[in-house]
């Protein structure tokens, strides 16, 4: 982590929110660590100690505030662009990987020893993988005290506790009260459920401000696949069905004044949603709306390109849409090519209104994405389909059913893009798309995408003329000119790539 210990003590001081969840700091004189956005007195310098991941607080025996509320921080990005496997361990770990199975399974799934992958941890976050899994159960759980009525023995499972005792004995160890306790110290007003939503779960996510919520609406309302997702009235709603079977819808609000998305979570018609699903749940709403994103950081690392300038000026919030689903955005993007995003997403409704497994839902007019087996045996005639790209779709959806490819959330993403450009039909832009925005890979970049070059070509054009160069129309560049403008933005070229998208959708007419 790039903070030292006099910055971080003045953002403490100042209560900065744009250092929330950058840091944590353990007071020595109390044992407890906070947010820096803690409302208490702050301590004396010498009495503080400074680490970038809760879990690191946690491991070196100090326990969570009950003021400033470490579980409700937005997530620690202090990795990102700096160690990739560790990114990569990290998503899995948010999934739950740990749950189930042990650190070698973990280390297989990245690809290292189990050795290395503590050390990795050890160097990045200051905390092996089993501590930031710890950490995070725990974390979780007083979240779902402090937001829901769920029962205890609910609450446990849901945060991966393998019994309510161990739940028990780990939150009064950790708080020194027990689950109770913890949950009377805030109103049950606050977690009351609406009349007629029985059933339903509210959470809230909380994200680094800025936050550019109309924009990204506006991205994923234009390619919102009909029948799974609907946006409108400034709330993002879908259909879900996870792999253990559980389904229903979602729908996503932002609340700028808490710095927070409220998320509500409805079950299918005459279902019930397991607790233990609710941790997967969060880590993909949490992926999808890219909340654990640094503004401050990502903002001053593409700043250093003056081209960049006048994007980054007009979107300061601005994220990289994500997906709910890996599989469902790979096969939109192979829909999209070569075709307008209008086209795109006809099509995909049309595939969808043919292939999807219907369920009882909550809201009928929605329905989850079909499965890669279900569409890999569907007929994919007549639904405005050229030959090459039905067969392109079948390939893909056969290929990740029978397990060839994998967008699993800890993925390398060179090793998916490989995967990808072997199947008849997908080429290096679909496979960085994909890569961008499924598996979330910060430095993806498609240079060839036509929007990129637009955009790129009118803000050099606009910074020439800013500068009293003579006036001239802005002349295409090439991808390989892009590429080289970009080796400036790594590791955050993705970012640079959704600031060019939406430069070019702010004066024309969009279509990627």
């Amino acid at each position: 982590m790039e903070l030292d210990a006099r910055t971080c003590y003045r953002a403490m001081r100042t209560r900065d929110a744009r250092f929330d969840g950058r840091f944590f700091t353990g007071v020595v004189t109390t044992g407890i660590f906070c947010r820096p956005v803690c409302p208490a007195r702050a301590p004396r310098a010498e009495n503080c100690r400074y680490f970038p991941h809760a879990a690191a607080a946690h491991a070196s025996g100090f326990r969570p505030c009950l003021r400033c509320r470490p579980e409700a921080a937005p997530g620690t990005s202090v990795w990102a662009g700096t160690e990739n496997t560790v990114a990569r361990a990290l998503r899995l770990i948010t999934d739950g990987a740990l749950d189930d199975a042990g650190v070698e399974a973990l280390a297989e799934r990245v690809g290292v020893g189990d050795r290395h992958l503590r050390r990795l941890f050890l160097r990045h976050l200051g905390a092996t993988p089993v501590a930031v899994a710890q950490t995070q159960r725990v974390l979780f759980a007083k979240r779902l005290l402090d937001e829901t009525d769920l029962p205890m023995r609910s609450v446990a499972n849901a945060a991966g506790f393998a019994s309510l005792r161990r739940f028990n004995d780990t939150m009064r160890a950790t708080y020194a009260r027990t689950p109770t306790e913890l949950r009377s110290l805030y109103g049950r007003g606050a977690r009351a459920v609406p009349a007629g939503e029985r059933g339903s779960l509210t959470l809230s996510l909380a994200y680094r401000p800025p936050y550019d919520w109309e924009t990204l609406l506006r991205y994923l309302s234009g390619r919102a696949i009909p029948g799974v997702e609907a946006v409108g009235g400034n709330v993002y709603r879908r259909a879900f069905r996870l792999e253990t079977g559980e389904a229903g819808t979602i729908d996503v609000r932002c609340d700028a004044t808490a710095r927070v998305l409220r998320v509500r979570i409805q079950p299918a018609a005459g279902t019930t949603l397991r607790p233990a699903a609710l941790l997967p749940i969060v880590a993909r709403l949490r992926r999808q709306f890219d909340l654990d994103a640094d503004p401050q950081a990502l903002n001053a690392g593409l700043a250093t390109d003056p081209s960049l300038g006048a994007a980054l000026r007009r979107h300061p919030g601005l994220r990289v849409p994500g997906t709910w689903d890996g599989f469902e955005l790979a096969v939109r993007a192979i829909l999209g090519q070569q075709v307008s995003v209008r086209a795109a997403t006809t099509i995909a409704g049309r595939l969808v209104a043919r292939c999807t497994e219907r369920a009882p839902a909550a809201a009928p007019s929605l329905q989850p994405f079909p499965s890669p087996a279900r569409l890999a045996a569907a007929n994919l005639d007549a639904l405005g389909l050229t030959g090459a790209r039905a067969r392109t779709v079948t390939a893909f959806a056969r290929a990740v059913a029978a397990g060839d490819v994998s967008l699993d959330p800890g993925q390398d993403a060179a090793t998916l893009r490989t995967a990808l450009c072997e199947l008849p039909g997908i080429g290096p832009w679909t496979a960085e798309y994909i890569a961008l925005r499924a598996l979330r890979d910060p430095d993806a970049f498609p240079a060839s995408d036509l929007g990129l070059r637009r955009a790129f070509s009118a803000l050099q054009a606009r910074g020439a003329a800013r500068t009293s160069a003579p006036a001239q129309a802005a002349r295409l560049v090439s991808e390989s000119a892009l590429l080289r403008a970009a080796e400036s933005w790594r590791p955050w070229r993705a970012y640079a790539a959704v600031h060019l998208w939406t430069w070019e959708a702010d004066h024309a007419s969009l279509d990627r």
